[in-house]
């Protein structure tokens, strides 16, 4: 059985070195990124057995995605796209201090994975996983990625799989009118709510007290757990009636890109070990502090090294 399955778009990022322009680089460091395979990974180096599923062209560059993915731990199970147009996401960033501040650059448009249809994907790795994970960023790339997310979602559902969904909004993609659109249109189908409190405010209208977000979203699509994300702040989450919040663990940052896939990951790991909600919060925070340390988007960490963290500091509040 598999602990956690995740869908969605994985890219290519690449990055010039730090303080060079991308239009007069020499050279490009290549990484794998993409917000659902972030999060198996982190799953994956935290002990859980993890899948990603996905679409890809089959060439040199879909199979260095999926080299990465196995070389932490993750499995995969990919349709492969042997379409003369056949072609993988990019996304090129460009690390700046301030005041020019990092930029990314997608071209991502007309990827493979745009495609899929829930015929392509295997319906048995769904029956058989604990946990089903996507972001609102997978139904923003195309109308039949829509339909496909809503289908697994339902699918994972009926099976019993606990399903968790983050809005994960990204302006580029979508307005925030549609993304909530569509986000609401998913939630009968979610079980495990990760919103960051940004995005409840620009996609959802809710404002206010974090606490009452968040149980307002609870109360009003009938969720299991709402997590709500808060930056600096640190995290909510609700769940079985009781609140429970969580510091942030502090970091030095050499990379934010991915940290809160991390801190997805690391909750859902450590309620996949048995863990509770504020266990898992301090284990995402945790998760998400070390992500900062590392380059490139994926959670290059170790359960010893969250371990070390969350016994080092004092963190959550349960009310």
């Amino acid at each position: 059985m598999t602990d956690i399955v995740t869908f969605g778009e994985t890219m290519l990022r690449l990055s010039p070195p730090r303080g060079e322009r991308l239009e007069r680089t020499s050279e490009l460091a290549v990484h794998v990124g993409g917000a659902e395979s972030n999060v198996a990974v982190a799953a994956a180096r935290l002990g859980r057995d993890a899948c990603w599923i996905s679409k890809l062209p089959d060439s040199a560059l879909g199979r260095c995605v999926v080299s990465e993915l196995r070389s932490h731990g993750v499995g995969t199970d990919v349709a492969w796209d042997g379409s003369d147009d056949a072609r993988l996401g990019t996304y090129y960033i460009e690390h700046g201090g301030e005041p020019r501040g990092t930029d990314v650059i997608y071209d991502r448009a007309d990827a493979s994975v745009t495609t899929v249809t829930p015929e392509e994907l295997p319906a048995s790795a769904l029956e058989d996983a604990s946990v089903f994970f996507t972001s609102g960023i997978t139904p923003a790339l195309s109308s039949t990625l829509a339909e496909t997310t809503e289908a697994l979602l339902r699918a994972a559902g009926g099976t019993g799989t606990t399903t968790a969904f983050d809005l994960n909004y990204r302006a580029k993609l979508w307005s925030p009118m549609e993304a909530g659109d569509r986000y609401e249109s998913l939630f009968p189908h979610v079980d495990v709510l990760f919103a960051a409190e940004r995005d409840a405010a620009t996609c959802l209208g809710r404002e206010g007290d974090p606490i009452e977000v968040a149980n307002g979203l609870l109360r009003d699509f009938e969720f299991e757990t709402v997590v709500l994300t808060r930056g600096d702040n640190g995290s909510v989450a609700v769940h079985d009636g009781e609140v429970f919040e969580q510091n942030v663990y502090d970091a030095e940052t050499f990379d934010p890109i991915g940290t809160g896939d991390a801190f997805v990951g690391g909750f859902l790991a450590k309620r996949l070990d048995g863990g509770d909600v504020p266990d898992a919060l301090a284990y995402g925070a945790a998760t998400a502090s070390l992500k900062r340390t590392v380059d490139g988007d994926l959670a290059v960490v170790t359960p010893e090294e969250v371990d070390a963290v969350v016994e080092r500091s004092a963190g959550g509040i349960s009310r």
